[in-house]
């Protein structure tokens, strides 16, 4: 480990947080991954990678593992919950733990990256896509809680380099959630939400982490907020085209009415009362899913330090479709 440089990930067992490890360790970092006893490491097996069973929330563990840190990428987090509790626990508390720690044993880190989302912006509105300078106006609990994350990271932002990085809808190589529309497709059918064509930012998952990346190397980005998006707005024309191209066959596109979105998203809400684990989809999502565009505009991180799109829509579902067949989820 001589004159490496050291990154401590959290979230390295998930989908974007594994593809943060990889990009470090390409790099030659020493890396660190705060890891709970329970974590599944598909994704870390048999890579360079020390694993802390820490979680986030055992502030004396916490201070062995960041106190020697050079950077420290602040992946995790929760997207879904069965109650608001379990939101601002794992997105805010966990981010007070860690700043806090750093405050107290290693105060000249050079660099904390902070994952935030566009939905803590919120959806664009009048066809203009969301930048830093937009105010933000969060409608589900998910995005008021990462905009309390950001909120408190501010606070903390005269004791430590800390950067805000908001990313988009992702997709990619190890994607669980988007891969169900690629599962349908596989099937025949493309589900679309309401009858006009809506538009969205989605950037691959390596992209997006070498813009996690570049923020962190750029004395321009301590103290401020980024969108690490795409460089164009798509809309989901656009898409399907592309994932008809990766998969290599064409899908029935069914439009389903918003009032059909809210339904199924109640019934999924009150269901979720009587099970252990939050739903994937309730009330909440099905207000995400009816919005116009969720569209934002990457142009400071462009300017500020070099970020932009590498890997195109095209190349992007061929590599995440062949990673999928590779892997049996297709």
């Amino acid at each position: 480990m001589e004159n490496k440089k050291i990154a401590v990930v959290t979230g390295g067992t998930g989908f974007v947080g594994s593809h943060m490890v990889d990009l470090l360790l390409g790099k030659g970092y020493h890396v660190k991954a705060i890891v709970r006893a329970s974590s599944n490491l598909r994704w870390l097996n048999n890579k360079d990678v020390e694993i802390c069973e820490t979680g986030l929330f055992d502030k004396e563990k916490l201070k062995n593992v960041l106190k020697d840190a050079d950077y420290l990428f602040h992946v995790a987090g929760v997207v879904r919950s069965k109650n608001k509790e379990g939101f601002y626990k794992g997105n805010v508390d966990t981010t007070k733990n860690l700043l806090e720690v750093l405050v107290e044993v290693n105060p000249n880190i050079k660099r904390v990256i902070i994952v935030s989302s566009l939905t803590a912006c919120g959806p664009a509105l009048n066809g203009k896509p969301c930048n830093e300078e937009t105010i933000p106006q969060p409608i589900t609990t998910y995005g008021k809680s990462k905009l309390e994350e950001e909120k408190l990271a501010k606070g903390f932002m005269d004791k430590l380099s800390i950067t805000i990085c908001r990313a988009p809808a992702i997709y990619g190589e190890r994607e669980s959630d988007i891969y169900a529309m690629f599962k349908g497709f596989q099937k025949g059918i493309m589900t679309l939400v309401g009858f006009n064509n809506k538009k969205l930012s989605l950037v691959h998952g390596r992209d997006f982490v070498n813009g996690l990346y570049l923020a962190s190397q750029s004395e321009k980005a301590k103290g401020e907020i980024y969108f690490i998006g795409s460089n164009e707005i798509y809309d989901w024309n656009i898409i399907s085209n592309a994932m008809e191209k990766a998969i290599g066959k064409k899908a029935l596109r069914i439009k389903i009415p918003h009032f059909l979105i809210y339904g199924i998203g109640g019934v999924s809400h009150f269901v979720n009362y009587f099970t252990s684990k939050p739903a994937t989809f309730n009330l909440e999502k099905a207000k995400d899913f009816v919005q116009e565009s969720w569209t934002c505009d990457s142009s400071k991180a462009k300017r500020d330090f070099g970020y932009i799109q590498q890997i195109s829509l095209e190349e992007g579902m061929k590599s995440t479709v062949d990673w999928y067949r590779e892997n049996k989820w297709l």
